[in-house]
C-alpha cells in the first residue's frame, strides 16, 4: 500500500530547506484522513517523512500540505512545502 516514500520539507525564505516536523504531518494526515479520500494511503513516518501509495499525485499534495500548514500557522507567508520522491 505504501509503496514511495515522500521527503517533506519546509522551503524557508532564504531558500534553506527543512524536514517538516512529525507533528506537522501527522497534523495533516489526521485531517485528511477524514475529510479528502484522495490522502488516505499516507502515512507519515518521521521528521519529514511520509509514505504514499502510487495514487497520492504528489502536486496535489504538496498544494494540500502548504495551504493547511498555512492555516495552521506553521509556515509564514514566504514560506513554502516541497515534496520530493525518495529513490527505494
Amino acid at each position: 500500500m505504501y509503496t514511495r516514500k515522500l521527503s517533506i520539507l519546509r522551503l524557508d525564505a532564504a531558500g534553506e530547506r527543512h524536514p517538516c516536523p512529525m507533528h506537522w504531518i501527522d497534523n495533516f494526515a489526521m485531517r485528511n484522513f477524514t475529510n479528502d479520500a484522495i490522502f488516505d494511503d499516507t502515512l507519515p513516518v518521521g521528521e519529514g517523512l511520509l509514505e504514499a501509495g502510487n495514487l497520492v499525485p504528489l502536486d496535489r499534495l504538496r498544494l494540500a500540505m502548504e495551504d493547511w500548514f498555512r492555516r495552521k500557522g506553521y509556515l509564514k507567508a514566504d514560506e513554502s512545502v516541497v515534496v520530493e520522491e525518495l529513490a527505494r
